[in-house]
């Protein structure tokens, strides 16, 4: 959650907006688990941590939310506590054509006391089968319930066109795996001399 939604949130929405054929697994324990326990851009307001002593200030990030916004390709949410269903959707995300972002809260038992597994085993629940995640607004609604409910499953799916699909050099192969040619190099490189 720290490297994907603070150090690398520029690149994650651009990813997103791009909808470059990427699976992305968060592993979302709401804290830096690796440097020591500081807060994460997951972490929830008032958190107190090691070099956050009055508690976080910020308001917690939603991820689920930012996808929905970013008309992200697939959504999703699981939880590491729940095994089958996260088998799931780690193939739902592995078979979609797109950008599959899927948030996996995992907590960390060493430096998160609070959300721990008997917290999220008390409000995650399954989304219910009828649900359709093609609707933006409803999966707006559903990204934003968090606290005493938190839904896991598949919140939004759009199936648009991919980042290789809208660029046609690159639609059959990406340009690496392609014949490399001089004289096109040198033609090209003619027109700018």
């Amino acid at each position: 959650d720290g490297d994907c939604y603070g150090e690398g949130g520029n690149h994650l929405m651009h990813a997103m907006r791009r909808n470059i054929n990427v699976k992305l697994f968060v592993h979302d324990n709401q804290i830096y688990g690796l440097t020591k326990g500081q807060a994460s851009p997951t972490s929830m307001e008032g958190m107190v941590t090691k070099n956050q002593p009055f508690g976080v200030f910020s308001e917690q990030l939603n991820p689920m939310a930012l996808a929905v916004a970013l008309d992200c390709s697939f959504a999703a949410r699981g939880f590491a506590g729940d095994g089958e269903h996260l088998k799931g959707l780690i193939k739902e995300a592995i078979n979609h054509k797109g950008f599959a972002l899927l948030d996996i809260l995992q907590p960390c038992v060493t430096f998160n006391k609070i959300n721990t597994y008997e917290w999220y085993r008390q409000r995650v629940y399954r989304i219910e089968p009828e649900y359709n995640p093609e609707d933006r607004i409803e999966a707006f609604k559903k990204a934003l319930e968090w606290g005493d409910k938190i839904p896991i499953g598949i919140i939004y799916r759009n199936n648009r066109l991919t980042f290789e699909e809208r660029m046609p050099v690159i639609k059959d192969a990406p340009l690496v795996k392609q014949p490399f040619e001089l004289s096109k190099l040198e033609t090209t490189l003619k027109e700018f001399y």
